[in-house]
Parts: structure tokens; C-alpha cells; sequence
């Protein structure tokens, strides 16, 4: 019976994560990322290849929550997803040719799947969120030691990056995307408005390192400030809302930015409800 139910979440998991990746990607109109109007400020991507990346980290994830099921939360466990994750990486590149288009979703949607299946009688959000942070500060001797440009970003301008958020159990998740999330919902907006504003929440406070990659810090600022004013506005129920939107599409478009780190967060925020 246990192995029966062992099995059940595990598929769960994995389809709830691909599905969270595959929504992100569809989500429509997003600033400076690919949907399914255009692709954003990205030569090398469209949505067809996001969704071929997604189905390909199902495995992935099957793996994580597979190892992870009842699993104590400990440093084994973080060096055994780990491992798996460095996999899924491969095996995304491979799908894409190449192209890195889930490399920090498969870390915060891994995190949270593991977290998932080694309290599968957990519903509270937080204490999921809790766990992936417990697991990811755990050392994982065996990480490679290469340079990326998240590492170097980090380095520059002295911002938290990816490894940092899971740590602290992403507090971006709780304390933005999850709230805007339901307080839309909760307004009865339709559910691709209240995802949208879950992921402006996002940009509008997260120091993303891959804007600051393609610009500076001047170009956070700027971005976060619209998105700000976006939801102030109270998004697209207003005429302001959707001038400052149409004005925050068109500076990351213009500029070639896009805030690549919200949408990873904001894919983990969608599996998080799901």
C-alpha cells in the first residue's frame, strides 16, 4: 500500500512541476520573457522551445521526488537531488541544443518537489517553502566549481542570488508572489491577471541577477519601480496599470532585459498552489 501511494505522489509531483513550467511559459503578455505573443527579449528562445524543455525535466523531477519520499531532510538528501538536478540540466540542454532555458527552475521547482515528498502529509506552503530552505543549506560537496554569470552578478553588485533565496526559504515566494497570488484571486480576477501580478510582485522586488547580466543597476531599479507602480495601480483594472505595463514590456524589450529569475520564482509559486 505505502509503495502504491509512494508512487502516486511522485508522478504528481513530477506532472505538477511540468505543468507549473509549462503555465509559466504560456502565461500572457509577461515583460521581456517568451510567451505566447512573442519572444520577449530572447533571440535564442521561443515558446515551443520552453515547452519541449519542460516536458524533457519531467524525469527530473520524477527522480527528486522519487529519492525524496519520506526522506529525512539532511545532506544526504540535498547531494542526492543534487546530483539528480546536474542530470535534468543535461537533459534540458540536450532538448534545446544547447540553450539554458530552466537552469534555475530546475533548482527552485527541484527543492520544492523534494520538499514536497519528504512531507507528503504537508499542505501549509510555508512549511514547504521552510523545508526547501532547510534542504538547499545543506552543503553539496560535489557541486562543481564553475564560474556562472549568477555567481559573477552576485560578486558586482553584492545582491542575493538563486542559492541564497532557496536558503532562505525563498522569501520572494512568500512574501510577494504567493501574496499577490491569492489576493487576486481572491478579488475574483481572472486567473491570468492574478498570475501576472504574481510575477510583477516578483519584479517588483527581486534583485534579479539576469537583468543585471544583459544591464545594470540602473535598469533594476527602473524595472522594479514600474512594476511597482503596476500593482499600485491596481494592474490591468486600470488605464494607468496598463500604460505603465505597456511602458515596463516596452523598456525590457528596447534594452533586451529580461527578469528570467522572477519567472523561475514565479514557476515555483505556481507549483507551490497547485
Amino acid at each position: 500500500m505505502l509503495a502504491v501511494k509512494s508512487a502516486a505522489l511522485v508522478e504528481e509531483l513530477a506532472s505538477k512541476a511540468v505543468k507549473a513550467l509549462i503555465d509559466e511559459a504560456m502565461l500572457t503578455p509577461k515583460p521581456g520573457l517568451v510567451d505566447a505573443n512573442n519572444n520577449g527579449s530572447h533571440t535564442d528562445m521561443s515558446l515551443e522551445l520552453m515547452l519541449k524543455s519542460a516536458k524533457a525535466l519531467e524525469g527530473t523531477f520524477r527522480e527528486i521526488a522519487f529519492v525524496s519520499y519520506l526522506h529525512p531532510v539532511n545532506q544526504k538528501l540535498r547531494e542526492k537531488i543534487a546530483a539528480i538536478g546536474r542530470q535534468g540540466e543535461q537533459a534540458m540542454l540536450s532538448a534545446t541544443n544547447g540553450i539554458n532555458t530552466h537552469k534555475g527552475a530546475i533548482w527552485a521547482l527541484g527543492l520544492l518537489v523534494s520538499a514536497k515528498a519528504s512531507l507528503p502529509e504537508e499542505k501549509n506552503p510555508i512549511k514547504i517553502l521552510e523545508t526547501a530552505g532547510e534542504i538547499a543549506s545543506f552543503k553539496d560537496r560535489f557541486t562543481p566549481n564553475n564560474q556562472t554569470h549568477g555567481q559573477a552578478v552576485k560578486k558586482k553588485y553584492a545582491v542575493m542570488g538563486a542559492q541564497e533565496e532557496a536558503q532562505f526559504g525563498f522569501p520572494h515566494i512568500r512574501d510577494a508572489s504567493l501574496l499577490a497570488l491569492l489576493k487576486a484571486r481572491a478579488a475574483e480576477k481572472p486567473e491570468e491577471e492574478a498570475q501576472i501580478e504574481a510575477l510583477l510582485a516578483l519584479m517588483a522586488t527581486v534583485d534579479d541577477t539576469c537583468i543585471l547580466h544583459r544591464g545594470d543597476w540602473a535598469d533594476l531599479v527602473a524595472i522594479k519601480t514600474m512594476a511597482g507602480e503596476f500593482l499600485l495601480w491596481d494592474g490591468f483594472a486600470t488605464t494607468k496599470g496598463r500604460e505603465i505595463f505597456q511602458c515596463l514590456s516596452d523598456y525590457c524589450k528596447t534594452k533586451r532585459l529580461s527578469p528570467g529569475g522572477s519567472a523561475d520564482l514565479l514557476a515555483a509559486t505556481l507549483f507551490l498552489v497547485s
